[in-house]
């Protein structure tokens, strides 16, 4: 099975086709073993078109969402991004390839320790991974350059925009399970806020401790 063509049919016939124009984005999706982060899964399912259960209730997003965040994130190789909902730690892979630091945290420890372990072995090394409070436990590393969160809040916990640095980045699905969930970006100049919805998504709740 050749695994770097079911890389690329998924960026050629997934993203680019959508319309992620970002050539960084668009080479991490490429580089990133996604199949690694999703052992259990046949490789071909791992570069489909969905998302995957990765036990603890979670999901690995569809690989489109993933890049589509990322692109709107607007992320420089100097940036540092708070991830949170490490989930596999394929998300974190990604950002990886896009930043000079990803930190990235998950109420789940079981989810957080896989994913430390999976992205060591891979020598992924400039990413730190812990578990806990995706709003607060991060808190001393701030401010951040972009937060990126793969859960869907009810609400934006104030917390995140007062961890986000002057022209901070904010992309987060809002709304609860079962409804209508928006993807937002809120943009941090001069102290006041932008909010833009971006698109209809579908993700599992974000958990607080």
């Amino acid at each position: 099975m050749d695994i770097q063509a079911l890389r690329e049919t998924m960026v050629a016939e997934q993203i680019e086709a959508r319309g992620v124009r970002d050539a960084r984005v668009l080479e991490a999706m490429r580089s990133v073993p996604r199949h690694v982060f999703v052992p259990e899964v046949d490789p071909r399912a791992a570069y489909a078109d969905h998302p995957l259960s990765i036990g603890c209730n979670q999901t690995i997003s569809q690989p489109y969402i993933v890049a589509y965040m990322c692109e709107i994130a607007r992320l420089g190789e100097n940036d540092c991004v708070l991830e949170v909902g490490t989930g596999s730690g394929y998300g974190a892979a990604v950002l990886s390839r896009l930043v000079r630091h990803v930190y990235t945290i998950d109420i789940e420890p079981v989810l957080a320790k896989q994913a430390e372990q999976t992205l060591q072995s891979l020598g992924y090394d400039n990413i730190s991974v812990k578990s806990g409070d995706g709003s607060e436990d991060w808190r001393d590393e701030a401010p951040f350059d972009a937060i990126i969160v793969t859960a869907a809040a009810a609400k934006i916990p104030p917390s995140f925009m007062e961890q986000l640095g002057e022209d901070g980045r904010l992309v987060i699905p809002v709304g609860r399970q079962f409804l209508a969930q928006h993807l937002m970006l809120l943009e941090k100049h001069d102290g006041d806020i932008v909010q833009k919805d971006m698109m209809l998504v579908r993700f599992v709740p974000l958990h607080h401790q």
